[in-house]
């Protein structure tokens, strides 16, 4: 769950408290940002059975100031723990690391998919079970491959899929990663800057060990 709520002590102690009379189990908390006296966390939670995720989400926002942006299912055992397994994923393949980034991109960085694309062409060189088969107008609407940015895609922009928000990483000459959320939330700069930093190392450590 993302959720934002006041910068301001007792709050989250607040949200933890509300999360607690569900059942939920908060595995790990993460802050993503803060601005304007707001703080935006993600939440990984764990539900005990016959408890529905909008139940979660109602008692959250049924507390003042506090909103609940995005509710989605990931695998559990994410976190600062998946990052340091992802590392070394990165150095004991060395010649494959951006595959592992690919592999390991819905645990790590919280997306529904990821890709490695050669961008002449374009084409996809390696992707996630649940990555999306691009046509030229998809590919179209995913540029420029030449700086990171953040694009938010219509519904339909491959067939029969709904809004999603993608982030494309430059990782190497002609080479870029994509990730992408179904339906958001977008990606905050924190995390983005994540993605370059792990993308980087891994294009680095790809390039050492193809010398």
């Amino acid at each position: 769950m993302r959720i934002t709520l006041p910068d301001r002590p007792g709050a989250l102690g607040g949200v933890a408290t509300a999360l607690a009379t569900v059942g939920a189990d908060i595995q790990w908390m993460e802050i993503i940002s803060r601005v304007d006296g707001r703080v935006t966390d993600d939440f990984m939670i764990e539900l005990p059975d016959g408890v529905m995720p909008d139940e979660a989400v109602s008692v959250c926002h049924a507390m003042d100031g506090v909103d609940v942006l995005w509710c989605s299912r990931y695998p559990a055992g994410s976190g600062l723990a998946m990052d340091l397994e992802l590392l070394e994923a990165m150095l004991e393949h060395g010649d494959q690391a951006l595959h592992r980034i690919v592999e390991s991109a819905a645990e790590v960085f919280h997306v529904h998919w990821a890709l490695l694309a050669d961008t002449k062409g374009p084409a996809t060189l390696y992707a996630s079970d649940m990555a999306p088969e691009l046509d030229d107008t998809s590919w179209e609407q995913l540029a420029p491959f030449d700086r990171m940015h953040v694009v938010d895609l219509p519904a339909g922009w491959v067939p029969d899929w709904i809004e999603t928000v993608a982030a494309v990483i430059p990782v190497a000459h002609d080479q870029v990663v994509v990730v992408g959320r179904h339906g958001g939330p977008t990606f905050e700069s924190s995390e983005l800057a994540r993605l370059r930093y792990l993308a980087s190392l891994g294009a680095m450590q790809s390039r050492r060990n193809s010398q």
